[in-house]
């Protein structure tokens, strides 16, 4: 699947009642499997082939910064790289298993205090091995990212698949 960009997932992503419930269930084990994502309080918004959108409310325990509030780009990073993830594991190749090999984080202004931020990521092209993604991050002005990333990831299939 090519898209012309992560701001396309919104659109083209799915409720997650039109995906199989299988793909749902294989998503939410992927990220309740992390126990990071878990403490983040990162949730599964939609998801759809190849497309997920993911949320991270603010928490002042992750704030980098204690003069601003502004929240540690560790936090915004982790919540891209799993967002990444999971829409490697969403796609219709359906892989059995994922890992970062790269991800590249361009972060253009700090999160603004106080709001949850959104990843939208969408898988856009996989390999025999590997998968690519692109990822942007907002908080609640979505026309003016904070961040975004493209990655590479492992694309394991299952056994006998091509």
């Amino acid at each position: 699947m090519v898209a012309s960009g992560p701001t396309n997932v919104a659109k083209r992503g799915l409720a997650m009642t039109d995906v199989t419930p299988n793909v749902v269930a294989i998503a939410r084990q992927f990220i309740e499997a992390i126990p990071h994502s878990r403490a983040l309080g990162m949730r599964l918004e939609t998801l759809g082939e190849g497309c997920v959108v993911m949320t991270m409310p603010y928490d002042a325990r992750f704030v980098g910064d204690p003069a601003t509030g502004v929240l540690h780009g560790g936090a915004v990073s982790a919540l891209m790289d799993t967002a990444s993830g999971a829409a490697v594991m969403c796609h219709p190749s359906a892989p059995v298993s994922t890992a970062t090999l790269d991800l590249r984080i361009d972060y253009f202004r700090p999160a603004t205090p106080g709001q949850t931020i959104t990843a939208r990521a969408e898988c856009y092209h996989v390999t025999r091995s590997v998968a690519f993604v692109r990822v942007t991050a907002t908080d609640d002005d979505d026309t003016r990212p904070v961040a975004a990333a493209t990655g590479a990831f492992t694309l394991d299939r299952p056994r006998g698949a091509k």
